[in-house]
């Protein structure tokens, strides 16, 4: 007897047949319906057993054959930020400074007298190694105030005109790594380092308006839902006004169509009252949004000189943290770890996450060490695989970011940390093998916020409908199916929401999401382009292709 005709089920709202259904329920692996009621997964069985779960008002969508799985979430995402990060002019298609100057003159020209050029998505590598100055790009610009936004999301370029006009003129000091990079007479080259120092520049940026504003959040959920995402991990809470805004998109939408679990930041020299207050905020919530959990910086990035590594980098750097004293880094989760609070904490140099490991490990209680994940986790040596599954750690990763890379080491970032520890970039497999949790994502707007480009590149090692660039570390390649869990239930398992998401399963939310290929058996070139056929939040569908 199948599972759904075990016993009488009341009418589901939705029936959705003709599935090949991939529930990653070890109970029932494959189906081909599932039924839904009050945004739970009701039954899950056979086209056959359609006629038992339907009544007068029921829903049956048939899928035509596409894959359902459950819904995917990413792992690690900006929605909020990123409408300001992503905002402007986007450069991600430079590859040169001629192409660089050449946008940068035809926006100024096009600018209106007052206004400033914005732009993002701005390659290291575009700067063919020269230090990143204003003097590069102040002639394109003809006066007109620029700020440009690196793709790694943790330095930007200022014109001449921009820092005159947040009157930055020298060095300045921080409580993090931060800085306002300085030439040898100590004139500000336009290069700002990590958030403090691009903060400088938030009093003279152009402001959006509020309902702008909430217009462009809505339809950025709802293009994310379009991809096939149900959810996402926010790993930050910055901004103004961020709570009110999410709930003011539900007082004029409904319920979200991708929940969002949001990370607010913990900073170098948060004090007891601030970290009560962050404590505090893990009640906040509406329909389809909550804040759980808490997001820290025990580093910066590679190309920006601020990874915290074991030894320096080529130019001498990156052998600090990023809280000056990384005790008081400990001390904070430790007491966030009591209080019951999940933490999310940004390393990307080995030093960094061997710090945070050593952080958990010292916690004597096993459900305080299970709160805990790592992200980005760009370098690491394989003597700290293992420690992530002894220790319950989960490995938060985004396998796009290797498209900033290159197989043969030419790229900044590869030259930075050098030959070594680019060979054991991004080990994603290694960490799955060593059994890791391992949850996958965008880190949106850094790379695009589409689950099939990123579960495509998981598999390839590099980005997908490009054969002719040589995959980065090949063998940290993942199948198919592990790429679908990073998405699904590991993901799940990183939330500590496993017993209510990541499989298709009775009793479960109906979040959920088909694709007109199979994700783990389709080509990976071919899933990238494949649409989603339907996209459902909390039983509601959200998108259909």
């Amino acid at each position: 007897m199948s599972q759904s005709t075990a016993r009488p089920l009341p009418a589901a709202d939705t029936v959705l047949t003709g599935a090949r259904v991939r529930t990653l329920d070890p109970a029932r692996p494959h189906a081909t319906a599932v039924a839904v009621k009050d945004g739970r997964i009701a039954a899950v069985g056979s086209d056959a057993d359609v006629r038992d779960w339907r009544g007068a008002h029921t829903e049956v969508v048939d899928l035509g054959g596409a894959t359902l799985t459950p819904g995917l979430v990413d792992g690690h995402s900006h929605p909020v930020l990123g409408l300001e990060m992503a905002t402007g002019l986007d450069l991600s298609g430079c590859r040169d400074l001629d192409a660089l100057r050449a946008a940068l003159a035809d926006a100024a020209r096009a600018a209106a007298p007052g206004e400033w050029v914005i732009g993002y998505g701005l390659d290291h590598n575009t700067f063919g190694g020269r230090p990143v100055h204003h003097t590069l790009i102040d002639p394109a610009l003809g006066g007109v105030p620029a700020f440009l936004r690196l793709y790694d999301g943790h330095s930007a370029l200022a014109s001449g005109p921009a820092l005159a006009a947040a009157g930055i003129d020298g060095p300045r000091e921080f409580a993090q790594r931060a800085q306002v990079v300085c030439d040898a007479e100590r004139r500000p080259t336009g290069h700002l380092v990590e958030p403090a120092a691009m903060d400088l520049m938030q009093p003279v940026l152009p402001a959006e308006d509020a309902s702008v504003r909430r217009a462009r959040l809505l339809k950025l959920l709802q293009d994310m839902a379009s991809t096939g995402l149900t959810g996402a991990h926010v790993m930050d809470l910055q901004g103004v006004g961020v709570l009110d805004l999410l709930a003011g998109c539900e007082e004029e939408a409904g319920p979200l169509p991708v929940r969002l679990r949001i990370a607010p930041w913990c900073m170098p020299g948060t004090d007891t009252a601030g970290l009560d207050h962050l404590v505090a905020l893990q009640r906040e919530r509406g329909l389809h949004w909550r804040v759980g959990g808490v997001k820290f910086f025990m580093d910066g990035t590679v190309e920006g000189g601020t990874a915290w590594l074991e030894h320096a980098d080529c130019h001498g750097q990156g052998t600090e943290a990023f809280w000056p004293d990384p005790a008081a880094y400990t001390a904070a989760v430790h007491r966030l770890a009591k209080a019951g609070v999940r933490t999310a904490t940004h390393a990307i140099g080995d030093a960094a996450v061997r710090h945070v490991l050593d952080t958990v490990e010292q916690l004597t209680d096993p459900q305080a060490r299970s709160l805990h994940r790592i992200e980005h986790i760009e370098t690491v040596p394989t003597g700290q695989l293992e420690r992530f599954a002894q220790l319950g750690v989960a490995a938060s990763m985004q396998p796009t970011h290797t498209a900033y890379t290159r197989a043969d080491h030419t790229d900044e970032w590869s030259k930075r940390v050098g030959e070594e520890r680019a060979g054991r970039a991004w080990r994603c497999r290694d960490l799955r093998d060593a059994g890791a949790t391992l949850v996958l994502g965008s880190d949106w707007p850094i790379a695009h916020y589409d689950p099939r480009e990123v579960l495509a590149t998981a598999r390839l090692r590099r980005l997908p409908g490009r054969p002719e660039v040589a995959p980065v570390t090949a063998e940290q390649a993942l199948t198919g199916l592990m790429a679908l869990e990073g998405y699904t239930s590991h993901a799940a398992r990183a939330a500590g929401e496993q017993d209510v998401v990541g499989r298709i399963a009775p009793g479960f939310r109906a979040d959920l999401t088909a694709f007109t290929v199979d994700p783990v058996d389709a080509p990976a070139d071919e899933l990238a382009e494949a649409p989603a056929a339907l996209t459902m939040t909390g039983g509601r569908v959200v998108h259909r292709g």
